[in-house]
Protein backbone atom coordinates (compact mmCIF):
# COMPACT_ATOMS: atom_id res chain seq x y z
CA UNK A 1 0.00 0.00 0.00
CA UNK A 2 1.41 3.39 -1.03
CA UNK A 3 1.42 6.71 0.68
CA UNK A 4 -1.63 8.98 0.50
CA UNK A 5 -0.99 12.47 -0.90
CA UNK A 6 -2.04 15.11 1.63
CA UNK A 7 -4.00 16.94 -1.09
CA UNK A 8 -6.31 13.91 -1.36
CA UNK A 9 -7.36 14.10 2.29
CA UNK A 10 -10.78 15.44 3.12
CA UNK A 11 -10.96 18.24 5.68
CA UNK A 12 -12.38 16.02 8.44
CA UNK A 13 -9.80 13.31 7.74
CA UNK A 14 -6.90 15.78 7.73
CA UNK A 15 -8.19 17.36 10.93
CA UNK A 16 -8.45 14.00 12.67
CA UNK A 17 -4.90 13.05 11.66
CA UNK A 18 -3.48 16.36 12.84
CA UNK A 19 -5.27 16.22 16.18
CA UNK A 20 -5.23 12.49 16.95
CA UNK A 21 -1.88 11.45 15.50
CA UNK A 22 0.14 14.64 15.79
CA UNK A 23 -1.51 16.20 18.85
CA UNK A 24 -2.18 19.57 17.23
CA UNK A 25 -4.88 20.69 19.64
CA UNK A 26 -4.44 24.38 18.76
CA UNK A 27 -6.58 24.11 15.62
CA UNK A 28 -9.95 25.87 15.40
CA UNK A 29 -12.96 23.56 15.90
CA UNK A 30 -13.66 21.36 12.89
CA UNK A 31 -17.16 22.75 12.38
CA UNK A 32 -15.66 26.25 12.05
CA UNK A 33 -13.28 25.31 9.24
CA UNK A 34 -14.71 22.33 7.37
CA UNK A 35 -16.63 24.36 4.79
CA UNK A 36 -14.08 27.14 4.41
CA UNK A 37 -11.31 27.35 1.81
CA UNK A 38 -9.01 28.91 4.38
CA UNK A 39 -9.69 25.97 6.69
CA UNK A 40 -8.43 23.44 4.17
CA UNK A 41 -5.43 25.68 3.46
CA UNK A 42 -4.69 25.89 7.18
CA UNK A 43 -4.72 22.11 7.55
CA UNK A 44 -2.55 21.56 4.47
CA UNK A 45 -0.06 24.15 5.73
CA UNK A 46 0.33 22.15 8.94
CA UNK A 47 1.26 19.07 6.92
CA UNK A 48 3.58 21.11 4.70
CA UNK A 49 5.58 22.17 7.75
CA UNK A 50 6.32 18.53 8.66
CA UNK A 51 9.35 16.57 7.52
CA UNK A 52 8.83 13.98 4.77
CA UNK A 53 9.82 11.21 7.18
CA UNK A 54 7.15 12.27 9.68
CA UNK A 55 4.49 12.32 6.97
CA UNK A 56 5.60 8.92 5.67
CA UNK A 57 5.34 7.52 9.20
CA UNK A 58 1.67 8.46 9.11
CA UNK A 59 1.23 6.97 5.61
CA UNK A 60 1.21 10.38 3.93
CA UNK A 61 3.22 12.21 1.29
CA UNK A 62 3.18 15.74 -0.09
CA UNK A 63 3.76 14.31 -3.61
CA UNK A 64 0.47 14.10 -5.50
CA UNK A 65 1.90 11.62 -8.00
CA UNK A 66 1.21 13.94 -10.93
CA UNK A 67 4.04 14.14 -13.43
CA UNK A 68 3.71 17.10 -15.86
CA UNK A 69 6.11 15.32 -18.25
CA UNK A 70 3.78 12.33 -18.54
CA UNK A 71 0.75 13.15 -20.75
CA UNK A 72 -1.10 10.03 -19.57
Amino acid sequence: MGLTPIVELGVAEAYAILVDRFGQADLPPLDAIENEDWGRDLLLSRFESMADEVLAGAGLTRDDGWDPADPD
